[in-house]
């Protein structure tokens, strides 16, 4: 783990040179100029008098700062602006006219209430990359309703098919909507950016969380559209792979994945039970499919006979994949987290230091660093302001 002030920078972050304009609160918007941040972006978060909606998501508090705050708001300078009045727009408007990309999640009209809409402030900065993020997007009969993510993980569909089989709708644990929402922005930002280099213009980017979900349904979508047949909860089984689940052993749990007929063949091996590798109930993955209720029960009785370990060993050694079900202390201490420094310390003026989960993007020649902690609300405010030449009232 390595503290912020020992962090190396790299001689030219990929962003660098890109100005980001953050109207965005909450999660999805955040997470994506955060990661615009660690790419090397100037990232400029404009706030309400009452800031960020997350700054009062707890507890826990840090230093009278959330956690949920915390986590999405790195490499970012705060300025507090009054979008009601005159004088804060004036000032928006002038920081967007500067910026190279735009990020906000207002509710659909808003944006354009204020003066600051895409086709508003195109008009002044041609080459803007403008991002709206919003629940259902800015079109189709829905696109008046604000979106949170556990509304779209019930709208979306993915309720329906987490949890146990003859348990209720159940959530994903982590606000995944608003997390894979915020990286397709991120994805859409980039190439954005990547045709206002070749052409000199920006665009306007539509990003729904609706969308999102629905893009990420991945096999799950793909099965219905395929088949017609509504998913059914599997648990922590797979609709289409047999064993890709978790099993109980005799002190925890783990989890195996085969994922084809080798890897099958091995895992009966590393069972001592070949016989279930010849039964031709079980030989070939459609076979396991189909026969799931009758090879299931007997994979969780071998399993129960032994510790995590001793199965996780045996299961390396049979290059079968699996691991155990940790918990999040478990998670973010394990040494190949450390080795990755994927948890960082950084030092924040009302806190000291603290730890943050660290970027996942390991670029070789430019990598992702943390060059500011989340600001306090309104932090930036003046020097934003000098530097615009804007005096402070």
């Amino acid at each position: 783990m390595l503290p912020l002030s020992d962090s190396p920078a790299p001689a030219v972050q990929p962003l660098a040179d890109i100005r980001v304009l953050d109207f965005s609160r909450v999660l999805a918007g955040p997470y994506c100029t955060m990661m615009l941040g660690d790419l090397g972006a100037d990232v400029i978060k404009v706030e309400s008098p009452e800031g960020d909606d997350t700054r009062r998501w707890g507890p826990p508090y840090q230093g009278g700062e959330s956690a949920y705050y915390l986590s999405c708001n790195r490499n970012k300078r705060s300025i507090v602006l009054d979008l009601d009045t005159a004088e804060g727009r004036g000032v928006a408007r002038r920081l967007a006219s500067q910026s190279h990309v735009l990020v906000e999640n207002f509710r659909l009209g808003t944006m354009e209430k204020w003066g600051l809409g895409y086709e508003q402030l195109s008009r002044e900065n041609a080459g803007l990359v403008y991002c709206s993020i919003s629940g259902y997007g800015r079109t189709g009969p829905l696109s008046h309703l604000p979106g949170y993510d556990f509304v779209m993980q019930g709208v979306g569909g993915v309720m329906s098919f987490t949890g146990e089989a003859d348990g209720p709708p159940q959530k994903v644990g982590v606000a995944i909507v608003d997390l894979t929402a915020g990286m397709f922005a991120l994805s859409a930002i980039l190439a954005a950016l990547r045709v206002r280099d070749l052409t000199g213009m920006g665009q306007h980017i539509d990003i729904s969380l609706l969308d999102a979900h629905l893009a990420w349904l991945a096999n799950v979508g793909s099965n219905y559209l395929v088949s017609g047949e509504v998913p059914p909860r599997y648990g922590n089984a797979h609709p289409n792979i047999v064993p890709y689940q978790a099993f109980a052993a005799s002190d925890g749990w783990l989890v195996v994945a085969v994922g084809n007929d080798r890897q099958w063949v091995r895992l009966c091996d590393a069972l001592s039970t070949p016989e279930l590798a010849a039964d031709p109930r079980f030989a070939t993955n459609s076979a396991r499919v189909e026969n799931r209720s009758v090879l299931v029960p007997l994979l969780q009785a071998i399993f129960a006979e032994r510790s995590t370990a001793e199965w996780l060993s045996k299961l390396e050694e049979a290059d079968v994949p699996a691991g155990p079900v940790n918990n999040v202390a478990q998670a973010l201490s394990q040494p190949q987290v450390a080795a990755r420094e994927m948890v960082q310390e950084v030092v924040h003026p009302g806190i000291g230091a603290f730890k943050m989960v660290a970027s996942p993007l390991k670029l070789s020649s430019t990598p992702t660093t943390i060059r500011r902690h989340p600001p306090i609300l309104g932090e930036h405010t003046r020097e934003i302001l000098a530097e615009l030449g804007v005096p402070e009232t």
